[in-house]
């Protein structure tokens, strides 16, 4: 199942994405970058996840590294806090 996914960052939580990717889905992320806007596409092809932008394509050995990256790259939506 080889899908794209069309979502605004902050739209899904890390988990969900790497969930989507795992089953086979592609996210293309809407960001705004500098004022301007950008797709991204993340994917993962059973051994390697994939962030490419516009100008680099990020390879990712594991999940915790995909991880890192849409966390880091504010991709997915803030995780919630306990009051």
């Amino acid at each position: 199942m080889d899908t794209t996914r069309t979502i605004e960052a902050g739209e899904l939580s890390a988990d969900e994405i790497i969930d989507a990717l795992q089953d086979g889905q592609r996210l293309r992320v809407s960001v705004e970058l500098l004022g301007q806007h950008h797709q991204i596409t993340l994917r993962y092809d059973g051994e390697t996840y994939y962030c490419e932008t516009p100008t680099r394509l990020h390879r990712h050995s594991d999940e915790a590294g995909m991880r890192a990256c849409i966390d880091e790259r504010g991709y997915a939506a803030a995780p919630e806090t306990s009051v």
